[in-house]
């Protein structure tokens, strides 16, 4: 009976999941409602708090009173005083149980009807119970404790003892500080801080400290049961005193984290919150910012101090992209809140490079890492698109091609072609511009896709240069630079044949162009070569083939 630990066995078949919607949607007071497919009820006596539901695995704590569908009461904890726990999901209960209870939110009140099929079945339970039986439990849900299989392989157990706050939880690369406590079986404690900082991907302690923190958030509190395998192994730590094959028994709480971005893909410039901004807004490409900095080298030699002064008008200020400051600064206050700070780390390639550079108050040598404490003060961003009319819009776009222009001469492809697309994205959407808005805006297209895919052919990103070359001769199928660019790309991603089309096509239009000439002079050549190869190839495979004759 359910007075020893509500051992109601289910009954064969009742493993099978139930077809149940993920939510019963709102539910009044005195009203019931089915969940799932299999006759089970549910009628609200009293609504919960908040909006989180139990989870299986969790431990649950319930007071509830059985009864028949004749109102005879078969048992009860409020009548023993003393709250029913089990964890949900674990079959350690009635399946009407597991499914209706998962729905209640703290401090609810609900009446389950539960069908035989979801209780004791064709069997019952004698003599209390007869066959067929309908149950209704009247069930309040004092509390639970959630209980997580972290790796779901049973290693890790995740038993949190406090709940944290908000809903945050720190990323691999995110430095935290936590304190723990280590205990063996025999609760024999091993290890033990007050607060130690360490980066998650780094890991501490053993495996299984870094994969329970990354799930938790900031202030909560957890028992980790910590199998061998997520511990310290077969062969134990004996200088700590963790025998082989032990099982690890940690108490964590998690006091904070400092947030790590990678701003680069190349993980080359990377971003630490020493201090949370305010609200979502960042600075965007063109804004005006005012920032206090202080710029150091990795033995800690300040080589520049701005905006530390009393006065506002000490703070640095710059524009964002239009390289003011180093790339690897622009990019990472682009990241960034007002009223954060932020410790950046700086690769050489995205700092003074292999020339390195004599600064305000010292040197900066070749190849150095720079570290930058930054606050971002304050912000103007550059007007957006959306908040432009249709001649600032293309007066924009014009701007932008400019900026581009100096960009390529100077050999910067990659910035250039930034520019050039971001000039593209005032003009996409014309249907409110003019007749001759629009004309405007087309040539603008034409002249920025043209000159984005020079900058992908530089960079041999020769798929995206075939892209945008496509797309310029959907506005102007006769332009000559397109085809000549498109089979550049195609002659580069070895499509000849593709390639020769296009050549061929540019000479028709414009016969004397000098560059189209030369290139189908090289095509030809190219086209020899392959042939040369092909044929090289294919005898080899028929000389192979007559050697294999029988």
């Amino acid at each position: 009976m359910m007075d020893e630990d509500l051992e109601i066995p289910a009954e064969e078949g009742m493993d099978e999941d139930l077809d149940l919607p993920e939510d019963l949607g709102p539910v009044k007071v005195g009203e019931e409602k089915e969940i799932g497919k299999q006759g089970l009820k549910k009628k609200l006596v009293k609504e919960g708090e908040g909006w989180e539901t139990p989870e299986n695995g969790d431990e649950v704590y319930v007071h509830y009173t059985g009864t028949l569908l004749d109102g005879t009461k078969f048992d009860s904890s409020r009548d023993r005083g003393d709250p029913f726990t089990f964890k949900l999901g674990q079959g350690q209960v009635i399946k009407g149980w597991d499914e209706g209870i998962k729905t209640m939110k703290k401090g609810e009140n609900a009446i389950f009807t539960i069908p035989p099929e979801l209780s004791y079945g064709a069997s019952g339970s004698p003599p209390t119970i007869p066959p067929n039986a309908t149950l209704q439990f009247d069930v309040e849900l004092l509390s639970w404790v959630s209980v997580k299989d972290i790796c779901k392989d049973g290693g890790i157990i995740k038993k949190i003892l406090k709940e944290g706050e908000k809903w945050e939880t720190p990323g691999d690369a995110d430095e935290v500080l936590v304190k723990y406590e280590v205990k063996l079986e025999d609760g024999t404690v091993v290890a033990q801080t007050n607060g130690v900082e360490f980066t998650l991907r780094d890991g501490l302690l053993c495996p299984a400290l870094s994969k329970a923190v990354k799930t938790m958030k900031r202030a909560e509190g957890a028992l980790l049961t910590v199998k061998p395998q997520y511990g310290f192994g077969e062969k134990g730590f004996s200088e700590g005193g963790v025998p082989p094959n032990a099982t690890l028994y940690i108490t964590v709480e998690l006091l904070s984290w400092k947030t790590v971005t990678d701003i680069t893909e190349d993980k080359k410039v990377v971003k630490k919150v020493l201090k949370e901004g305010e609200g979502y807004e960042r600075p965007n490409e063109g804004a005006t910012v005012k920032v206090k900095l202080v710029g150091k080298l990795q033995d800690g030699t300040v080589f520049i101090k701005k905006g530390h002064g009393d006065d506002e008008a000490d703070l640095y200020e710059f524009k964002t992209d239009e390289e003011q400051v180093i790339e690897g600064l622009d990019k990472a206050v682009l990241k960034m809140k007002k009223g954060e700070i932020a410790l950046i780390t700086i690769a050489p390639e995205y700092a003074f490079g292999s020339s390195g550079s004599q600064q305000e108050l010292a040197g900066v040598p070749p190849n150095s890492i720079v570290y930058y404490e930054v606050e971002l003060v304050s912000f103007v961003k550059d007007k957006e698109s959306w908040d432009m009319n249709t001649e600032e819009k293309i007066e924009a776009a014009n701007k932008k091609k400019e900026e581009g222009n100096a960009l390529f001469k100077a050999g910067k492809f990659s910035r250039a072609s930034k520019k050039y697309e971001n000039a593209v994205k005032y003009i996409e959407h014309d249907s409110s511009f003019s007749d001759d808005e629009k004309k405007q805006a087309k040539t603008l297209k034409i002249s920025c896709n043209l000159n984005t895919a020079a900058c992908q052919l530089k960079l041999e990103d020769y798929k995206q240069a075939e892209k945008l070359c496509t797309k310029v001769l959907e506005l102007e199928s006769t332009n000559v630079k397109a085809l000549y660019r498109r089979a550049l790309a195609y002659i580069n991603l070895a499509d000849l044949d593709v390639a020769e089309i296009d050549i061929k096509k540019a000479l028709e239009i414009d016969p004397d162009n000098r560059d189209v000439k030369l290139e189908y002079k090289f095509l030809k050549e190219k086209v020899k070569e392959y042939n040369k190869k092909d044929a090289k190839l294919y005898g080899k495979m028929f000389a192979g083939l007559s050697k294999n004759k029988p």
